[in-house]
């Protein structure tokens, strides 16, 4: 099987069983799901679910964000993991978001980046979930997922591994793709214990090719 092959009939895969993907955060508007996107680094979304409604009650904006008290913040999210460079990032984020964007999010990668708290797989999610640019997220799982099934070949970083996806997934499908791959990963390509016999698309992946040939 050609990589371009695989690509098709993964993608093929997932538009007739999964053909609506998206973010398990929760969040109603670009402001809050940027503090949810900037919680959730090394953390689950259902701690991230669970923390943000108290913030977002007590600093529904920019302007009550960067106004907000340290030791007050800290309390509410110090369940969450490195609770204190995440209280900083976030009040530090949104002070920012005032002097440079009206208070308002930017819309592109190299603004977004500019922010406390965001690097490039943060600045990627929130510009494909609010705009649905083609901006391919890589966590963990979208990284395991996709050497896994041979999407990527050898790709060392995230970034290695961003630049190959989207150079292969037609670009109106990249946004929808990292939901794909990163709920894949969450729920059925497991790290240490993939389920694999429960895998849909087991007969296009590379690491399953592998098991059966041993």
């Amino acid at each position: 099987m050609t990589k371009k092959e695989r690509y098709e009939k993964i993608i093929d895969w997932f538009e007739n069983h999964v053909p609506e993907a998206e973010t398990e955060l929760i969040y109603e508007n670009a402001f809050q799901l940027l503090v949810a996107v900037i919680l959730s680094a090394q953390c689950t979304d259902k701690r991230v679910n669970a923390t943000t409604p108290y913030i977002f009650e007590k600093y529904p904006d920019a302007v009550a964000l960067s106004q907000a008290r340290f030791e007050d913040l800290f309390t509410i999210i110090k369940s969450i993991s490195y609770p204190n460079n995440k209280t900083k990032h976030l009040i530090g984020m949104a002070t920012m978001l005032l002097e440079r964007f009206e208070g308002e999010v930017p819309h592109t990668v190299q603004e977004l980046v500019q922010l406390p708290g965001v690097g490039r797989k943060t600045a990627n999610v929130i510009t494909s979930v609010i705009d649905q640019q083609p901006n391919m997220a890589v966590d963990t799982h979208v990284f395991r997922v996709s050497a896994r099934l041979g999407l990527t070949s050898n790709a060392k970083t995230p970034l290695q591994t961003e630049l190959q996806l989207i150079k292969h997934i037609p670009k109106e499908k990249v946004h929808i793709a990292h939901h794909w791959l990163i709920l894949h990963g969450r729920y059925t390509c497991l790290a240490r214990t993939p389920k694999c016999m429960d895998c849909g698309i087991k007969m296009y992946c590379k690491y399953f090719e592998k098991l059966n040939a041993k």
